[in-house]
């Protein structure tokens, strides 16, 4: 393939040699970090001895330049693996699981997925909580027709980008939130799937149905990028629950908790655009988890105060609850990705894919026809 430019002096056999390095790296910084934990006790004395991977962590994403290879690396290394470390430098979190076998360790250690126990049904019983295996293989193949529906809308949208200048800006900014959506769910998706294949476990979903939400709190809690929740529960959430109720009292030590969960959440993604976009943030992506996380605060005090007396049926309050991520994200966050121009970057990225792939299955093909003709 010809050495086309992902961008300025970047081919894409150089992203992908990059993108080979940095995960060869992270293998055998987790092969450090595992065999480390065995010998150094947990605390101050372990954290230490994991500093140097976790910048490490933090440095390795800045190797890679394309919107797919880089952001999916700068997401699962320098946030998801660095959080990982630290609660392992502890003794928590999903890595700290003994029972865990050496790939499994890398594989959740790499990726955004975390083992749970199997549920094995009690005999004779075929209850709504233990379904039928034709019950389960029914929804499985629900899922696979799902995640193929959003596969083709992806597809789709890369078309309607050759057309966006036709097309009124609020509407592509729509288009980019369905985009975003079905990729990171789709990514997600495939890793998941990849994991119980190779190592068998039993995974938890990352998306559970969003759109569907009837409050910030069923949308940002059980709802949207279940793994960055789980997460960040252990490392911001309780520690400062914890301080918070000393301060506080148990009743309203959830409000700091929360408001520091979204403020961390938003220095996170402020460094993932940073490693997308390489340009100085101008803080909207703080300003919208900030926003998100004080509206989340007032709707805990409601529900504190009103005790259950009155809530909007959820005929209302979904479709509201939509509106207020949309309309917030349509504001501060989305435009974020068109000042780094991810949308014609992603664009010439999936050109090059196809070029790619074009190139291999015409290169097949001549092979076949002139082994044929020697025949």
């Amino acid at each position: 393939m010809e050495g086309e430019i992902i961008y300025p002096n970047y081919s894409l056999d150089k992203e992908i040699s990059n993108f080979i390095k940095v995960w060869i790296s992270v293998t055998i910084s987790l092969l450090y970090c595992k065999f480390t934990s065995k010998i150094v006790p947990k605390g101050l004395l372990r954290f230490l001895t994991f500093v140097p991977i976790i910048c490490l962590f933090l440095y390795l994403p800045l190797n890679l330049h394309s919107m797919h290879l880089g952001g999916m690396s700068c997401f699962f290394v320098a946030w998801l693996s660095n959080f990982k470390i630290l609660l392992l430098a502890f003794d928590k979190g999903p890595l700290s699981d003994p029972t865990l076998s050496l790939p499994q360790f890398l594989a959740i250690g790499c990726f955004p997925i975390k083992k749970t126990e199997p549920k094995t049904p009690p005999p004779e019983s075929k209850t709504k909580q233990n379904p039928s295996p034709q019950i389960t293989k029914k929804l499985a193949h629900k899922s696979v027709w799902n995640y193929a529906l959003k596969g083709l809308l992806m597809a789709a949208f890369v078309q309607i980008y050759d057309y966006s200048e036709r097309i009124h800006p609020k509407v592509m900014l729509v288009i980019y939130c369905f985009h975003i959506y079905f990729m990171l769910e789709l990514m997600l998706a495939a890793v998941a799937a990849l994991a119980r294949a190779t190592l068998g476990l039993e995974l938890e979903p990352q998306f559970n149905n969003p759109f569907l939400s009837t409050s910030l709190q069923d949308f940002w809690g059980k709802r949207w990028n279940l793994m960055v929740s789980h997460t960040l529960r252990p490392t911001v959430y309780d520690p400062t629950l914890s301080v918070s109720t000393r301060i506080v009292g148990r009743k309203w030590a959830p409000l700091p908790a929360v408001f520091a969960t979204f403020v961390v959440s938003a220095l996170m993604h402020e460094l993932i655009f940073y490693y997308l976009g390489r340009k100085r943030p101008t803080w909207e992506i703080t300003w919208f988890f900030v926003l998100h996380g004080v509206c989340l605060v007032v709707e805990i005090v409601m529900k504190k105060v009103l005790k259950g007396r009155w809530q909007l049926p959820p005929v209302i309050s979904t479709p509201l609850t939509v509106v207020i991520v949309m309309g917030t994200g349509f504001w501060l966050f989305f435009p974020q990705f068109l000042r780094f121009k991810a949308d014609a970057r992603a664009f010439e990225e999936y050109a090059i894919l196809g070029a790619f792939v074009k190139d291999v299955v015409g290169g097949a093909v001549k092979s076949r026809h002139f082994n044929g003709t020697a025949v």
